[in-house]
């Protein structure tokens, strides 16, 4: 019976599987494909005529784009890694007056819609000089981390009492005791934080349509927008940019997978 349930499973979880790649295998194929083959019927899986041509296309167009959100998710995922770390060990391990309090009041800032506030803040940029250009797309991620700070906070938390009392009887600063025994035990949750914080600013679409109107300025979402027309959408194109975008993602998460899977299980166990 042990074997019967599972095999049971691991084909239900080989449909699963399936069901949530065909999607993937499709835009690869896609992107391969002659425009005049793309909607095809019945749909095919495998290219019959493969046209790498049309990466070579969409690299001509997207190189600019493409270097905006390198930098965009790099400036975003290192700036909140730092603040959030920072402000997460202050909440869970300094005492100060107001602590928890300050802790309640930023995370219930998180409850306000984004959208309540857009107007407001796009008027202060605007008066600041900060619209059409890169500075509202990271510097206000980066100074109010609510999620990361809470994960952090959450990290923290678990770590036993012992190996900070060992930094103090070792006279350790404040900050030293943070960077060099603190942070190390928390890398689980730095890898769900800058998981997360990657896929937000590279799929974001809303913030450079609102904030930016300089083409040299605009990000690959952006890019990949332009393939749609009004009367006409260049699905080879779009498939083939949307491959592109969808690389970098999956090797990010490849690579933090293990961490990021035990950062998001472990950061609640104790509050």
């Amino acid at each position: 019976m042990r074997i019967v349930g599972k095999t049971s499973q691991y084909v239900v979880m080989s449909l699963f599987a399936v069901a949530f790649l065909a999607p993937l295998v499709w835009m690869i194929s896609a992107s391969l494909r002659p425009e005049a083959k793309v909607l095809s019927s019945p749909p095919k899986f495998l290219p019959t005529d493969t046209q790498w041509s049309n990466y070579g296309e969409v690299f001509d167009l997207i190189p600019v784009f493409l270097w905006n959100s390198v930098k965009l998710a790099g400036l975003n995922v290192i700036g909140i890694l730092i603040v959030a770390s920072m402000a997460g060990y202050a909440f869970a391990r300094l005492k100060f007056a107001g602590r928890d309090i300050a802790f309640m009041v930023l995370l219930a800032t998180s409850i306000i819609p984004g959208i309540a506030y857009l107007i407001p803040q796009y008027i202060v940029f605007q008066h600041i000089g900060w619209v059409d250009t890169q500075y509202p797309l990271w510097v206000p991620k980066v100074l109010t981390p609510v999620f990361a700070t809470f994960l952090m906070r959450q990290s923290f938390l678990t770590i036993p009492n012992e190996l900070e009392d060992a930094g103090k009887i070792d006279g350790a600063s404040t900050f030293g005791i943070y960077w060099r025994i603190m942070l190390p035990q928390t890398k689980p949750a730095l890898a769900a934080i800058g998981v997360f914080t990657f896929l937000e600013s590279w799929n974001d679409l809303f913030g450079p349509l609102i904030y930016i109107t300089s083409e040299n300025l605009q990000t690959l979402p952006v890019a990949l927008a332009q393939f749609q027309g009004e009367y006409f959408t260049k699905i080879s194109l779009l498939m083939a940019g949307a491959t592109i975008s969808v690389v970098p993602v999956i090797a990010v998460f490849l690579f933090a997978q293990r961490y990021f899977i035990q950062g998001i299980t472990m950061t609640g166990m104790k509050g």
